[in-house]
């Protein structure tokens, strides 16, 4: 296994890293940006990444797209509508846009029309009902407006490799949630005074940043894998992948945004410092699909 990115891999990451970097949230006033929302509204449906799995792309080439949206808070859907447009390959899911739901509710639901899930094999697909806003200020969800229908059957394969894509896009959202919260934190850093010198020069404050970055580093190694396990591995152990990368990036990812927010200090518990935006979307990204330690303890002492 070699789970380094190819040249192809890399120059997708760096075009979707300045797409984040030039038109997702560089601060929470820009929430209320209306004009900035759409333009990368049209910029991301342009470049065509919502249907990446329909163009052959592997779940390495997903994942990289989803680290570096949410390390740049992208603020309009693409994980619901990717994860829709692998069934999509599958199963005649009716005329769209559809986002994905997790239980009764949709995420991303900001301009789709119905949502799609997977139940024991089943593809069923339901309306939505209004937009509502949610804890995730960079991501909306909507409920559904009936019993959701089903629309076709997956493979047991197939299943389980959507199941480990669900997982391992989730993942890569907070990998790049924790990158985003921790370079934020050390620009803080290096730029806030205390007894003339930056705060980042202090050993307390050092060693918090140094811990996130080692999660960080352990975090892109079991979503690498996850991630190239999808295509390349049977499907039961993609989900096991899958699952212990879940676990391990959520639990780094609410660990580093936290820490985010205690090296602000009192700043970071105002509204107006990004880096609650961060620990909240890390928050709801943990909670889709989520994940127990009992799932993934067979076979540990």
């Amino acid at each position: 296994m070699d789970v380094r990115l190819t040249a192809e891999q890399r120059q997708l990451r760096d075009a979707a890293a300045k797409l984040a970097d030039d038109l997702g949230l560089g601060s929470v006033a820009d929430l209320d940006d209306a004009n900035r929302v759409q333009r990368l509204e049209s910029t991301v449906a342009q470049t065509g990444w919502r249907s990446l799995r329909t163009d052959g792309a592997s779940g390495v080439e997903v994942a990289v797209v989803a680290e570096e949206f949410g390390r740049g808070l992208v603020d309009v859907p693409f994980l619901g509508r990717v994860l829709a447009d692998d069934l999509g390959r599958h199963v005649s899911l009716g005329s769209g846009p559809h986002t994905v739901a997790v239980g009764d509710r949709a995420i991303e639901a900001d301009g789709a029309v119905a949502a799609v899930m997977v139940r024991d094999g089943v593809v069923l697909t339901a309306p939505l009902a209004a937009v509502q806003a949610g804890a995730d200020l960079t991501r909306a969800g909507a409920g559904l407006t009936q019993a959701p229908q089903p629309v076709g059957e997956l493979p047991a394969e197939e299943a389980l490799r959507w199941q480990a894509l669900a997982l391992v896009t989730t993942c890569a959202d907070l990998v790049g949630t924790a990158r985003g919260a921790h370079a934020l934190a050390c620009d803080y850093a290096k730029i806030r005074e205390q007894y003339g010198k930056p705060i980042g020069s202090y050993q307390a404050v050092g060693h918090l940043l140094a811990e996130g970055l080692a999660l960080i580093e352990g975090s892109i190694s079991v979503l690498r894998h996850a991630a190239w396990s999808v295509d390349e591995t049977a499907g039961a152990e993609a989900v096991h992948a899958a699952r212990i990368a879940k676990i391990y990036c959520a639990r780094a990812a609410r660990t580093v945004c936290e820490t985010s927010i205690q090296v602000h200090g009192g700043i970071g518990n105002t509204w107006d410092c990004l880096a609650h935006v961060y620990l909240r979307r890390a928050l709801v990204s943990t909670g889709l699909w989520p994940v127990t330690m009992k799932e993934i303890a067979d076979g540990l002492s």
